[in-house]
């Protein structure tokens, strides 16, 4: 049926549903033959499966509320009460057994929406089908068609040759992709939803696609919810439906109301009883009347730009040749068909779109590999010219293993000890489904247990990022009602309404406790009177403070030093205070110029700061503190804005604006479901060293792209322009098959560029059409003249018989031919070495498979090039003698390529030179690239940073020292350099302040682990 009758009979079927109308036979049968719509009872049944068992039970009405693909969802209706629910379903409160989630799993299938199953046959005629192969197809029919003149008969050769080079060509892209693809649905299967399922009495983490109606589950904040399901008893959840219906702010979800799969949970947790799965859902249902659109990135704008340019100079090319052949030359028809088949066929770029994709796919499963899976291809290119990273710094640059010091904990409340204070902290956490801070204070405790002994949980509020607090309502053994809360000091300080003294004092001890890099947990407690969950109670009193350490990651200020090398500026975004942020940076090595998050609304009030624009200084800062989700949200806008390529990591749900506002999104190892879904790439190890070996391995992939496209570029330039001049200047017609030949040895050999070992760039990379275009013109146009010299020499001159004693070929076309081909396919595949490499390409070592595929190519060119005898394209052998001189010519052409290419990118950007001269890419004396001068650098910073005298100043008269030799000036380096990177340990650290306080060693190791 055509797709545009099918659009208009679900519209049709839409429409009828919306005004409660019965669908006709032929509607219904049309669209989905597993249900039907009966106008008698107004609900969904399945016709196929039929009965009284809870098949029958299918969604819609369940949902206390009719199924309305207008995208209303707030239609009146009667709901059914849950209890009802239950025996629809023939389940209970306790959830599933497994053998019953089994069973109904084959009566209702899994919890995902159907995928179309592609067609293998006509995905590999889609490789067939786009502007270069159009082109090719073109030159197919020409060949046959437009050839079939001057008494001869059609090019049969010609059209066999360029069917042959589109199927290898879609057979390669075919096989790789395929291959590419099954190993990134293999990931990507390890990414597949989680969910809290209650399943034979005992809560369990399970894949979201074994859901069945009747199963019980558990969402909580940052939670996609996996299926709709019906609220059991519980406080309102916030629920953000804009991925359903395009609402913007959150609706609250009571209990016994209906949540659908798709939404997200933006606060509060609850329990509920799953009532639809898969394409049964609401949005299964509207998915299946809702066509998918295709977005046309950056990555296809390009590549259709550089497509568009190779087609256009070779239109220009045959219309030069068509003017001058014809009209003046008066040559023959059949002859002028054929110079023109050989523009159109050499010049075309066949190739790149399946070295480019298959490129960026191979690289794709590199980076899952590095434990970085991309959910978006094209975020690799974004990757690779990243300049400002905006990074977490809980759990990305520490190890978010928390510990709490009992030494150091401030109690406000007479009479009570250390022990108390944490056990009202241990019982305002969760006993379950621990976050760290949770988990590090019940651990305190002697048992876990202690944290719910002798009381009774009435109610307990999650923690969320609004409130930034969790609370626990509950009664002892005497009836008595209480509430403990713990969360961020700010809040608890507020909620408590602190004034006077004890708010300095409280200020005074978090300013101490973040100085020394400890973060504060405020406590407070409350009695509740009226002994109802509902009641305000009475005041809060204010009971302590818990200092909590994040020790760094052992690798991070080697990370961040690695990023800076590589141009990525680091920025820390953080919601603790101020000071933990200074000491945090000041530990890794990323500076202390930090701020607090008012100064990102203009509102600080530090006078240094208030006469800066906002975007300047967020621009300029090393990071934020005291940062809400909003803001993460506003500094990606203001940087982009400022042209930066900004990337930024999150775990919340409530970090998935700034992700999608981002140029690259980034979900950090276990990221919530909301998270992972907003974001490009999501991690699958922790901290800050995956992120850069992926912008290392991006710019590495990138950097193959690149090096391709300049040569593609040059090739198209070189083969139309070179053979547009022998062609007119001698009237020599080339065989159009040997330039077949050409393009299929190219490209066996280009394919292996997307394994090619590469030098990623010291830089952020990004297209840059102006260079790709300048460079393939300046440096095919040099080979198309190489090209021209060559056949000048051997059409009208006896330069090489005379000076290497090989027989003259003037005045033989056919071993001309071999010539002219030889020559251009060694110069043109040698070209691909020269683009793929930064510096001198004899410098910078290819992969072997690369080295590899150009010997085999060329070794069967050069067989070609001596032996051949074929009448129909017009060759014969020219004998190992000849074979060696354009071998010697060849080399000779090649050596100018490097200098060619840095003139190019001197005239650019003015810094080749500069590159050669600082011996940073082609001329290099120095060890590892001068890594010990970079190192004595670094230490240098670093003992600004922690308050040491610099070397230069301890050290300044040097004539004083000259009986130290080399060596000894090298080791002192060394141990600097060690020494400096102990105090990002967290060993180093406590030794370091042990020492300073004068504390009593064995007391702090016991309380302070690795």
């Amino acid at each position: 049926m055509p797709s545009h009758k099918t659009f208009r009979i679900k519209k049709k079927l839409a429409k009828k549903m919306r005004q409660n109308r019965p669908i006709p036979h032929w509607i219904r049968m049309r669209t989905d033959n597993t249900i039907r719509y009966n106008a008698k009872r107004r609900h969904w049944r399945r016709t196929k499966l039929g009965g009284a068992s809870p098949v029958r039970l299918m969604q819609p009405v369940l949902m206390g509320r009719k199924a309305d693909y207008s995208g209303n969802l707030d239609s009146a209706r009667e709901r059914i009460p849950v209890e009802e629910v239950f025996q629809q379903l023939k389940c209970t409160r306790e959830g599933l057994s497994t053998a019953q989630g089994e069973e109904r799993l084959k009566i209702f299938g899994p919890n995902k929406l159907e995928e179309k199953k592609e067609s293998k046959f006509l995905k590999f005629l889609g490789f067939m089908w786009n502007p270069l192969s159009w082109v090719m197809e073109a030159a197919a029919i020409m060949a046959i068609v437009l050839a079939n003149g001057g008494g001869k008969p059609p090019d049969w050769q010609d059209f066999v040759g360029i069917v042959v080079l589109l199927i290898i060509n879609s057979t390669i892209s075919f096989i790789e992709e395929n291959n590419a693809g099954n190993a990134a649905a293999a990931l990507m299967a390890g990414l597949a939803p989680k969910t809290k399922v209650f399943r034979d009495g005992k809560w369990v983490e399970e894949d979201a696609a074994i859901l069945v109606p009747g199963d019980m589950i558990s969402i909580k904040l940052g939670d996609i919810v996996p299926a709709d399901a019906r609220l059991m008893e519980g406080d309102p959840l916030k629920i953000d439906q804009s991925a359903l219906t395009g609402e913007s702010l959150p609706v609250t979800k009571h209990p016994g109301e209906g949540v659908f799969s798709g939404s997200t949970c933006k606060q509060g947790e609850i329990e509920a009883v799953v009532i639809a799965t898969g394409v049964h859902t609401f949005f299964g249902k509207a998915a299946h009347l809702v066509d998918s659109t295709n977005n046309v990135g950056h990555f296809q704008k390009v590549l259709t730009a550089i497509g568009n340019f190779c087609i256009c100079s070779i239109a220009i090319g045959m219309l030069v040749e068509i003017i001058v052949m014809y009209p003046i030359q008066h040559r023959r028809y059949r002859d002028g068909i054929d110079n023109l088949l050989v523009l159109l066929i050499g010049g075309i770029p066949i190739a790149m779109p399946t070295v480019l994709s298959v490129t960026m796919a191979i690289g794709s499963h590199r980076l899952s590999q590095q434990g970085a899976i991309t959910k978006r291809m094209t975020a690799i290119e974004e990757m690779a010219g990243m300049d400002v990273l905006c990074s977490d710094k809980t759990g990305t640059l520490t190890l978010n293993k928390l510990t709490v010091d009992k030494s150091l904990i401030k109690v406000f409340i007479k009479d009570m000890d250390n022990d108390t204070l944490l056990l009202l902290a241990a019982r305002a956490s969760r006993i379950e489904n621990q976050d760290a801070i949770d988990a590090s204070i019940v651990g305190m405790l002697g048992d876990p247990k202690e944290a719910r002994a002798e009381i009774t949980e009435v109610h307990f509020l999650p923690f969320n990022p609004v409130e930034k607090r969790t609370a626990i309502t509950y009664y002892d053994h005497n009836g008595d009602w209480h509430r403990s809360s713990k969360g961020a000091p700010e809040q608890i300080i507020e909620l408590c309404n602190l004034k006077g003294e004890m708010k300095k004092k409280a200020h005074e001890i978090i300013d101490n406790f973040a100085e020394r890099g400890l973060r504060s947990l405020g406590v407070a407690r409350q009695r509740i009177p009226e002994k109802t969950k509902e009641s305000e109670g009475a005041p809060w009193e204010f009971v302590g403070l818990l200092p909590l350490f994040d020790p760094p990651r052992h690798d991070s200020a080697e990370t961040i030093r690695r990023a800076l090398d590589l141009g990525v500026n680091v920025k820390m975004i953080t919601g603790d205070q101020l000071a933990i942020g200074k000491e945090t940076g000041r530990r890794l090595g990323m500076g202390t110029n930090m701020y607090p998050s008012s100064s990102l609304l203009g509102n600080s009030k530090d006078e240094s700061i208030s006469g800066i624009p906002v975007d300047e200084l967020i621009e300029k800062a090393d990071g934020f503190a005291g940062v809400f989700p909003e803001h993460k949200y506003e500094i990606v806008k203001k940087l982009q804005e400022r042209k930066h390529i900004c990337g930024m990591t999150g775990d919340g749900v409530n970090d998935a604006p700034a992700l999608k506002k981002a140029d690259i999104g980034i979900a950090v190892a276990d990221a919530t479901d909301a998270a992972r879904s907003a974001s490009d790439i999501v991690l699958t190890e922790p901290g800050l060293s995956v992120i850069i070996s992926a912008v290392l391995t991006s710019r590495a992939i990138f950097q193959r792209m690149k090096n391709y496209t300049i040569y593609a570029v040059s090739i198209t330039i070189r083969i139309v322009l070179g053979f547009l001049l022998v062609a007119l200047i001698w009237k020599f017609d080339f065989s159009p098959f040997m330039v077949l030949i050409i393009a299929i040895l190219n490209d066996g050999t280009i394919m292996t560029i997307s394994k090619d070992r590469v030098k990623p760039s010291p830089v952020p990379d990004s297209w840059k059409l102006k260079e790709i275009f300048a460079t393939g013109v300046v440096m095919g146009t040099y080979m198309a003249i190489m090209t021209v010299l060559f056949f000048w020499l051997a059409h009208d001159t006896d330069f090489f018989s005379e000076k290497f004693g090989v027989r003259t070929i003037r005045g033989k076309p056919d071993e001309l031919t071999a010539a002219l081909y030889l020559q251009v396919s060694i110069i043109s595949q040698a070209l691909i070495f020269v683009t793929r490499s930064r510096s001198w390409s004899f410098v910078e070592c290819p992969g072997l498979l690369l080295v590899g595929a150009f010997i085999a190519a060329q070794m069967v060119a050069t067989l070609i090039a001596v032996y051949a005898s074929w009448s129909f394209a017009r060759i014969e052998g020219i004998g190992w003698g000849w074979a060696g001189i354009i071998w010697l010519f060849s080399i000779i052409t090649y050596v100018p390529l490097d200098i060619i290419k840095f003139i190019i990118r001197y005239a650019l950007t003015g810094k080749a030179w500069d590159n050669l001269l600082q011996n940073k890419t082609a001329f290099t004396t120095k060890k590892d690239y001068g890594r010990g001068e970079r190192e004595a650098q670094w230490a240098t910073a670093q003992r600004t940073l922690h308050g040491l005298q610099p070397p230069e100043t301890m050290f300044n008269d040097k004539s004083t020292y000259r009986e130290l030799n080399e060596l000894a000036e090298q080791a002192k380096k060394r141990a600097e350099v060690a020494r400096l990177r102990e105090l990002h340990t967290l060993k180093g650290h406590v030794d370091s302040v042990v020492k300073m306080k004068g504390l009593d060693i064995d007391t702090i190791q016991q309380h302070y682990t690795v």
